[in-house]
């Protein structure tokens, strides 16, 4: 699992100790560049903390840089390269308002970890949103597993878990899945 300190790639970006707002779109798209260069480097599949603990506030323009352009790339596209996902941390209430805006706008959904444990947030449906805390509740799930839990079909149940895996709010390893934000194992 890689970490990235959005605040420390934003000081080294602007070459300035003191500076921790993320405001200006390029301001923003200088730091998603930093943010990509750093995951080129990352295997075929992995897991990446976005966190913004650091960072005092951000504007939409760089909202939209930082976090829905990364998301597209790395999430929505059909073709990638490599299997990216992504768990953001940190997110206050001083955030959230440009990143649920941005989210909104391009009908993006992400996995934030909270003193809770994880949620998943922006546009996602109710079956989607049960879907992904079941599994995050009962760690690796297989079809079957999640068919159980939800009272579903298992033919249901795989294409909730296929659909959640193509948004990366869902991991797929060895035939199971693992909620991003999850260790693997149950929480409930």
């Amino acid at each position: 699992m890689m970490h990235i300190d959005v605040s420390s790639v934003l000081r080294q970006t602007l070459s300035c100790e003191l500076y921790s707002n993320l405001v200006t779109r390029p301001t923003g798209a200088a730091v998603r560049t930093q943010i990509e260069a750093l995951l080129a480097d990352s295997h075929e599949r992995s897991l990446t903390v976005i966190d913004f603990s650091h960072v005092g506030m951000i504007d939409f323009s760089c909202a939209d840089e930082v976090i829905a352009k990364l998301l597209l790339r790395y999430v929505a596209e059909e073709r990638v390269e490599r299997e990216a996902y992504f768990l953001f941390r940190g997110v206050t209430d001083d955030h959230w308002d440009a990143i649920e805006t941005v989210l909104e706008r391009h009908g993006l959904a992400l996995v934030m970890e909270t003193d809770d444990g994880a949620r998943v947030v922006g546009i996602v449906n109710d079956g989607e949103r049960v879907a992904w805390e079941k599994v995050y509740e009962l760690g690796r799930t297989q079809p079957a597993d999640l068919a159980d839990a939800l009272g579903s079909g298992p033919d249901h149940a795989a294409r909730m878990l296929d659909g959640l895996h193509r948004r990366r709010l869902l991991m797929r390893l060895d035939g199971c899945y693992i909620a991003v934000g999850g260790l693997g194992e149950p929480h409930g």
